[in-house]
């Protein structure tokens, strides 16, 4: 069951003046060493489908279902997801590096079928062999500097390649501007 949410469940962030902040380049050097992990999001407002690799997406609460991802404005799909009510967040592992790739280079068609999709009963279109996905609603959006953070209700998902609970698995990151894959070789012990 999906719930709505009115538009004024977000915190307004109080308006005030900051003497002073980090360059551009200051913060990308800062987060160039903060991995994330990576997902391809998809969407269609009904003119065909689009879709972009973000590593900014963060599950915010289990009861109810909700997670979060941010766009960038400059995103060639950023258009289309100001209008989606629905999208597809694909979680990528290591198997994934392809489309991960895919879905963040600039000016290709992500749907020309150098990657299989396939349309859910529900329309969206959906990566097929990727390690899991999850339908969502969105329920809000908020713009924030150069972009917009999307929050959305997951509705149905489905898991591939399951990962145990406490092990590795096989995760895809991005760190420092490169691909990374996380695995028993990269497990701290005690």
């Amino acid at each position: 069951m999906f719930h709505a949410y009115p538009a004024d469940t977000w915190l307004e962030a109080p308006k005030q003046s900051v003497p002073s902040s980090l360059s551009a380049d200051e913060f990308k050097a800062l987060f160039r060493g903060h991995p994330g992990g990576v997902a391809v999001v998809t969407a269609d407002a009904g003119e065909g489908p689009v879709a972009l690799t973000v590593s900014s997406v963060v599950s915010v609460s289990a009861e109810p279902p909700l997670l979060i991802f941010s766009v960038s404005a400059l995103s060639s799909a950023s258009e289309v997801l100001s209008r989606a009510e629905t999208v597809v967040v694909h979680l990528l592992d290591a198997h994934d590096v392809r489309l991960a790739k895919f879905g963040a280079t600039p000016g290709v068609d992500r749907f020309d079928q150098t990657h299989r999709w396939s349309a859910l009963e529900t329309g969206e279109a959906v990566y097929d062999d990727v390690r899991a996905w999850v339908r969502c609603a969105v329920i809000n959006r908020m713009e924030v500097g150069t972009s917009t953070i999307v929050a959305v209700h997951a509705l149905e998902s489905r898991v591939m390649r399951d990962v145990q609970a406490g092990e590795p698995g096989d995760a895809l990151v991005y760190h420092n501007r490169s691909w990374h894959r996380l695995g028993e070789h990269s497990k701290l012990r005690g």
